[in-house]
């Protein structure tokens, strides 16, 4: 090759490489926010796996801002409001309280509820089918689940009657669940007997009003504090041995009896679907609202044993986990 020819193939190399680098822009690292009312480990590892599955690797084309109140709701707004100054691109949030919050922080960036109940109720959303505004997600509200609930107590006690409720009084949902509690305790003969509590340094004495009241077994309904503060509320219901049926598997992991209800993983791995929507360009106004399809009943027979209880085989076999 004549010296000319190297030249101008050495030349030709030169405005070729760059024009190949530009070809490859690098990759874009979106920022997701998840907001929560207090930390549930195994539901974040859903959430991340549910990323994975879509292709989204933390460190290389995503990064996860994580904040949690741990049970402090009044810090709720302060990390509403620290996400949007970070500008992620979407904001995941689980429990009302925080929905709130984030609500309040932003109307622009998108919101995915991941653990949420009654969001129309609520006024996050104008309807599951049509969300509007910048909030779209899931809803852990199924109908009938306050009747199952007290129909698997009294399934395990066929003689009990009067049955304890925790409610917070502050969520807006508990004033539904409530009626639909009533209604499906009066289908089966059993006196409600309602425990209000605001926050946790209440939890001592609710149980002290419950024993006076004669009641035979506790119904905790679904909301943060209590999430947050479950092993106190499972080890309260053991000392003054009170068979508990509760809204999470998790109570039943920390001691609690029995729960039934949504499978929040589930719903966590399913909030990684519409994140990826959303960050693919689907605006969350038009991104239906989904309720959950997976439930998932809990026995702790650990906790049976030390309250002289004999769970029936027809619960034991309709079981998802039965922790021994």
């Amino acid at each position: 090759m004549s010296g000319r020819k190297i030249l101008a193939t050495a030349a030709l190399a030169i405005l070729v490489a760059p024009l190949s680098a530009d070809a490859q822009p690098p990759t874009k690292v979106y920022r997701i926010g998840v907001l929560t009312s207090t930390t549930v480990s195994l539901s974040l590892e859903a959430f991340r796996r549910g990323l994975g599955d879509l292709g989204y690797i933390e460190g290389k084309n995503i990064t996860i801002e994580f904040r949690s109140a741990d049970g402090k709701l009044d810090r709720l707004p302060e990390l509403a409001a620290e996400l949007v100054r970070l500008k992620v691109d979407v904001i995941v949030g689980s429990s009302n309280p925080a929905i709130i919050a984030l609500k309040q922080a932003t109307r622009e960036i998108p919101i995915v509820m991941a653990v949420v109940g009654d969001p129309v109720g609520a006024g996050f959303i104008q309807s599951l089918a049509r969300p509007g505004g910048n909030i779209t997600g899931l809803s852990n509200i199924a109908e009938e689940l306050s009747g199952k609930r007290l129909q698997l107590l009294k399934e395990i006690n066929p003689r009990i009657s009067r049955v304890a409720v925790f409610r917070n009084p502050t969520i807006p949902t508990h004033a539904v669940l409530w009626k639909e509690t009533e209604a499906a305790a009066t289908a089966l003969g059993i006196r409600l007997i309602p425990l209000d509590f605001r926050g946790p340094d209440e939890f001592e004495s609710l149980f002290g009003v419950a024993v006076r009241e004669r009641a035979e077994a506790l119904i905790v309904l679904p909301e943060p504090i209590g999430l947050a503060r479950r092993k106190q509320i499972v080890d309260l219901a053991a000392k003054n041995r009170l068979p508990g049926m509760y809204p999470f598997g998790e109570y039943a992991d920390a001691g609690g009896l029995i729960a039934y209800g949504p499978n929040s993983a589930d719903l966590w791995r399913r909030g990684a679907i519409f994140v990826d929507k959303i960050l693919k360009g689907a605006k969350p106004a038009d991104l239906p609202v989904e309720q959950p399809t997976k439930f998932e009943l809990v026995v702790n027979l650990k906790t049976a044993k030390a309250l002289g209880l004999k769970i029936p085989q027809s619960i034991l076999v309709r079981a998802d986990r039965v922790i021994e």
